[in-house]
């Protein structure tokens, strides 16, 4: 990979976007098989003592990164703007070479109250554009609204799931949202409506009397969203959860053609976010279980008789360095099952 990188000191927006225009000129000129890919921009704004794990974050989406990505730094007490533009590029042994396009962008506190004219210049604005603020005030997005046409945000990331899944549909009026809580139910969901999937199984969906969501402690927001998804596929209208048993967790549940379908949210270990397992468990005696293992998750069924069998399911979870990736590829695609499970998740969150 070959890259070429101008840099200056108390510069202008405008003139990074010429030395980003003077860089690919000359890339061009040296090789005209390459040309800068045309997909998709990526703004993100963090602050100054997070740069290294984003960036770190940045370089492990693998081939979903975006045609030009702009990362805007705040530090603490800066006046002036210093930039770096780069472009990152495979010389073509065989048709075209495409170019990557990385900015970063060094602001201070009093930047964000006009960010929108710091960052508006250097996007290319026949793409669309993405939005990341992790863990970031709403202010700041609020104030790129009018450039953004996707959000990227992690509702797990903040300390009240309830807010998050306020804020997010709120967003959601604004722009097309991906969150990477959602995406990290992906595998259950997937796997879940598999099982459900053969026609002979299907009646046992009327039959649902509980399910059980096991998640890491900081990932009730994705819980919910699992529990989301199930309830807004299958009718159901939720209610406001509980405090579970013993005080940990959250339980209650929904109302399903005029019965009851049991909801627990259970805590536990876990060292990655997201989920460590669900449970479906129907009236008949029928329960199927899904749990994380090494290389893929352990699914276990019960039948009616009570008769069990067990087996792993390969390579059906993305592992959570591939989720930035993936939320990077969903913000050009378009999910019309993420704003009913949001609603739903909403229904269950405590009053």
């Amino acid at each position: 990979m070959s890259q070429d990188v101008w840099s200056a000191e108390n510069t202008t927006p405008d003139e990074v976007e010429a030395a980003l225009r003077g860089l690919l000129r000359r890339a061009h000129a040296a090789n005209d098989l390459l040309a800068p890919a045309r997909v998709l921009n990526l703004v993100v704004v963090i602050g100054a003592e997070r740069k290294d794990e984003i960036a770190e974050r940045l370089s492990r989406v693998g081939r979903y990164h975006a045609s030009r990505t702009v990362l805007c730094t705040v530090h603490e007490g800066r006046t002036t703007l210093d930039a770096t533009a780069a472009i990152h590029y495979e010389e073509p042994r065989n048709g075209i070479g495409v170019v990557l396009e990385q900015v970063e962008i060094e602001i201070g506190p009093s930047h964000l109250a006009h960010l929108e004219t710091i960052v508006d210049p250097v996007v290319v604005s026949e793409l669309p554009t993405v939005l990341w603020r992790p863990g970031g005030a709403d202010e700041v997005v609020d104030r790129l609204l009018g450039l953004t046409d996707v959000i990227l945000l992690d509702s797990d990331e903040h300390a009240d799931p309830a807010s998050a899944l306020v804020r997010a549909r709120e967003l959601l009026g604004s722009a097309y949202v991906v969150d990477l809580a959602w995406l990290r139910t992906t595998p259950w969901r997937e796997r879940v409506a598999a099982s459900f999937d053969p026609p002979w199984r299907r009646p046992a969906l009327e039959r649902i009397a509980g399910v059980s969501v096991r998640h890491r402690d900081s990932s009730q927001a994705c819980a919910l969203l699992w529990a989301g998804w199930l309830a807004s596929r299958l009718g159901w209208a939720p209610a406001p959860l509980g405090e579970g048993p013993s005080g940990a967790g959250l339980a209650g549940g929904a109302t399903r053609a005029e019965a009851e379908v049991g909801v627990r949210l259970e805590p536990v270990e876990l060292r990655t976010p997201g989920l460590a397992g669900v449970t479906v468990a129907c009236t008949d005696g029928f329960a199927l279980s899904l749990d994380r293992s090494p290389g893929g998750l352990r699914a276990r069924r019960q039948a009616p008789d009570g008769e069990e069998t067990s087996w792993k399911v390969l390579g059906a979870s993305r592992g959570e360095g591939g989720i930035l990736g993936e939320g990077v590829r969903q913000a050009l695609l378009r999910d019309p099952t993420y704003g009913p499970a949001l609603d739903a998740a909403r229904g269950f969150c405590p009053a």
